[in-house]
């Protein structure tokens, strides 16, 4: 198998170095205010400048699958400020197998997240260990609905889910978010319990994220697990996973994968669920992962997702060798992305994934849409085969339950009704149309040195495609070196480029 691998990379290498003596590259830009414009490029002999990247086509790379976005009710909520036939010409753009962004992947919360109308589970009857009372009742209302419409334009469409937050009742405080805040009702005496082992200060600026976040995060690591550690909460909280597959299934909706929780590193005045390395290690190990092969051998159990860059914590959870067996791949956010590359290189059998793209605090300009451009790049040069946007449609500032503005792809006006296609969304557009399924990354540079991330890949036909970005306030060149000739190009200032052969 190996032998056969290594004489088609090189078939292949032979036929990229043959045929692009004289080839032809379609070059697509986007500025601000002038978007998606298109011109012709032809390799050349000699390079202008040192590559950024160089290729020759024997790289194995990494194999990319899929684009996702996530299904919330304030987008649902926002997509119906529009008409009809709005409503489906979006729907085509955004999932389309022939549309804009192509997005094959779908993320659902297992009950209530920071983007639900309200505070949410699915089953509130405490102490209902049997979950007898386990309905899916608030997802019939927009999640499904919204699910369907989608499917609509891609029949293929497949989801994953992830809790944000179990059931109050199975929370050592009773009640959906980890700290109180002017958006809830939990008493700011129950606060303590985050650090109630060894004491400690809450920040109440860590969770603000209107900025860049610098040093560890969090700063201080929770010190008890907020989901109840007596083995009849966490079976029925597995229990839960796989109903909700049921469920899910019944309306037409195949979930193929399953993370424990969001963000369990985020100490959120929405719901959320702090969870020491321990109440990690056991619930995955003990109760997900034999519920999950006992009745859905077929659903693939992820890690994740992990958004925080202290990488000792987090290696700390996967040296349990009983857990590593269980685990088909991790998602990687936020902070996570940091430490992404080192634990790739520690388990390089498993599958990563960007597991939500970081939103912004409602600015919807050209500066936030470079940001997401640079995190696609990040993610998937460092190998990850999925990429998940959070929140895809958002009405006005893109305003949470909880007073967190944010960004998104596409934004309503909910006065007017008018929508328009934010530049996220071309940033997005700049990848996804060009980067389906199958597509090998076989080059990567990152943003970090120059302000100019560069991309490079083959997709399922053997065509070369080259994504960069020159977030600089002055005109950069690009070279590339494909085989033995040479991609050079100007790119303009702040601008998003896609080289795609022809």
């Amino acid at each position: 198998m190996k032998r056969t691998q290594q004489l088609l990379l090189a078939a292949a290498a032979a036929m990229l170095t043959a045929g692009l003596h004289a080839q032809t590259f379609l070059h697509t830009s986007s500025t601000e205010g002038n978007l998606w414009q298109q011109t012709k490029v032809k390799l050349q002999s000699e390079a202008r400048q040192t590559p950024a990247v160089e290729t020759d086509g024997t790289e194995e790379g990494s194999t990319f699958k899929a684009w996702g976005a996530t299904f919330n009710e304030l987008d649902w909520d926002a997509l119906q400020l529009l008409t009809r036939d709005e409503q489906d010409d979006i729907l085509r753009r955004v999932f389309s197998p022939e549309g804009d962004l192509r997005i094959a992947r779908g993320r659902v919360s297992m009950g209530a997240n920071d983007y639900a109308r309200s505070w949410y589970s699915c089953d509130e009857m405490e102490g209902d260990f049997e979950l007898r009372h386990f309905n899916i009742d608030r997802d019939k209302q927009a999640i499904i609905p919204f699910i369907r419409a989608a499917q609509k334009y891609n029949p293929g469409l497949t989801c994953w889910v992830s809790p944000w937050c179990p059931p109050s009742w199975m929370k050592i405080n009773g009640d959906y978010p980890v700290l109180s805040s002017p958006y809830n009702n939990l008493p700011e005496k129950m606060n303590y319990l985050l650090y109630g082992k060894v004491g400690g200060q809450v920040d109440e600026d860590e969770m603000k994220l209107t900025g860049e976040r610098t040093g560890k995060f969090p700063k201080q690591l929770a010190t008890t697990d907020f989901m109840i550690q007596d083995p009849r909460y966490l079976q029925a909280y597995a229990d839960m996973f796989c109903k909700f597959i049921d469920a899910y299934a019944e309306q037409g909706i195949t979930i193929d994968m399953v993370m424990y929780q969001n963000e369990a590193y985020s100490y959120t005045p929405y719901p959320g669920c702090a969870w020491t390395a321990e109440g990690t290690v056991r619930f995955n190990r003990d109760y997900l992962a034999p519920t999950l092969r006992s009745r859905h051998p077929e659903v693939k159990l992820y890690l994740g997702t992990f958004n925080t860059n202290r990488q000792d914590y987090v290696e700390k959870i996967l040296a349990d060798e009983k857990l590593q067996e269980s685990i088909s791949g991790m998602g990687f956010q936020w902070e996570g992305r940091e430490i992404l590359p080192a634990i790739r290189s520690q388990h390089p059998d498993w599958s990563y994934i960007c597991s939500e793209s970081e939103c912004g605090w409602g600015s919807f300009d050209w500066k936030a849409a470079e940001h997401t451009f640079e995190l696609m790049n990040h993610y998937l040069g460092n190998g990850c085969n999925e990429y998940i946007f959070w929140n895809f449609i958002l009405a006005d500032q893109g305003e949470s339950p909880w007073g967190w503005k944010q960004n998104a792809l596409i934004r309503v006006d909910s006065r007017t009704r008018e929508f328009t296609y934010t530049p996220e969304y071309y940033a997005a557009k700049h990848y996804s149309h060009f980067i389906p399924r199958g597509t090998r990354i076989v080059g990567y540079h990152g943003a970090q040195a120059d302000n100019t991330p560069v991309l490079v890949a083959v997709n399922p036909q053997g065509k070369t495609v080259v994504v960069a970005g020159n977030f600089n306030d002055e005109a950069r060149t690009l070279t590339v070196k494909l085989g033995r000739k040479y991609l050079n190009a100007e790119l303009a200032p702040h601008s998003f480029n896609t080289f795609e052969e022809r």
